[in-house]
């Protein structure tokens, strides 16, 4: 029983034997048994299928060296783990790439020696070489997305979109592939916020329910309820489907009209970039709610109740507060 849409993964050579044995016995159980085994199967899909990039690299090289890739030796690991380092490739992407090695371990039912205590020393020594510093997605300030949201053209389309993609982006901390993957079902608008919820999340992939509250703006311009709702009655009659969607294209100088195909990852990016700025990602999204958050002195349970990281420490990752200048306390000193 393969799931439709998952055939022919790139990911990796060899049999699977865990899932080979659970795709066997999702044909002969009952049917509601059946049913589990093959989300988890969707599941390991998924996951390799993110990985393959890395997964491919990793099969390239070993074919090379003449190494066994499954089960991985540690000194097979360790040549690999340097060989990126002398590329070079940054401390992020070798951490990737390790990840992805050691999840395909699981899958393939195979002990993995990622935590090898030599591995870890090896990876501290490409730590000091390399560096820690990732590039991160800037964060925007409230008022410098005003400003893009008011230059905005809201007697079309594109920019009635636009205008509730970023604030619905921003007021709830919205990773891009949570806004790619909301559903008109998912919403219900109460007197007091829109409800949000989210079948599935980067941190939440077992499929329990997690919302977002976003509330109503005093000034209707940026006000994150009333754009969503211009943005849906564009939409005519729909009460299912996905909420943003690319526009059909008329005739030239004509307006578009909502299609019924979900937006892309890569276009929620492309469009943060055309109208806040080339600097700034769809990350800076959250970022930016993160780090506007705790300057306006909110609390990290606060900020994690929309965010849904589940770390005090995950929240000093995304804020931007490394202004030694604009964000210091030597500026309270009283001097």
């Amino acid at each position: 029983m393969v799931p439709k849409g998952k055939k022919n993964l790139p990911a990796v050579t060899g049999e699977l034997p865990a899932l080979a044995l659970a795709n066997d016995l999702a044909g002969q159980v009952a049917p509601n048994v059946g049913r589990y085994l093959t989300l988890g199967l969707e599941g390991a899909d998924n996951t390799r299928l993110a990985y393959s990039a890395d997964l491919r690299s990793y099969e390239a090289f070993c074919a090379a060296h003449e190494f066994t890739p499954w089960p991985a030796a540690v000194a097979t690991l360790a040549s690999y783990v340097a060989h990126l380092a002398d590329i070079p490739r940054k401390l992020a992407t070798i951490n990737r790439h390790l990840a992805a090695i050691e999840k395909n371990h699981q899958l393939l039912g195979l002990p993995s020696a990622i935590s090898a205590p030599a591995l870890d020393v090896l990876r501290k020594g490409v730590a000091r070489a390399v560096g820690k510093k990732q590039k991160q997605a800037p964060a925007f300030s409230v008022a410098h997305l005003k400003k893009c949201i008011a230059e905005l053209d809201l007697t079309r389309p594109e920019g009635v979109r636009a205008r509730a993609l970023l604030l619905i982006g921003f007021t709830g901390a919205f990773r891009r592939s949570e806004l790619v993957g909301l559903n008109l079902e998912h919403i219900e608008l109460t007197d007091a916020a829109l409800i949000l919820s989210l079948p599935k999340s980067k941190t939440n992939q077992a499929g329990e329910l997690e919302q977002k509250a976003v509330f109503y703006a005093s000034n209707p311009l940026f006000c994150p309820i009333r754009a969503y709702k211009a943005w849906v009655e564009l939409l005519g009659e729909r009460t299912e489907g996905p909420v943003f969607v690319s526009l059909a294209r008329g005739k030239t100088g004509e307006a578009g009209t909502p299609s019924r195909r979900r937006l892309s990852d890569r276009r929620v990016n492309l469009l943060v970039k055309e109208h806040l700025g080339e600097k700034y990602s769809a990350h800076s999204l959250r970022a930016s709610f993160i780090t506007t958050a705790k300057l306006n002195g909110q609390s990290n349970e606060f900020i994690k109740n929309q965010t849904k990281q589940k770390t005090d420490a995950m929240i000093s990752r995304y804020s931007r507060l490394d202004d030694i200048i604009a964000y210091n306390a030597a500026h309270s000193l009283g001097l």
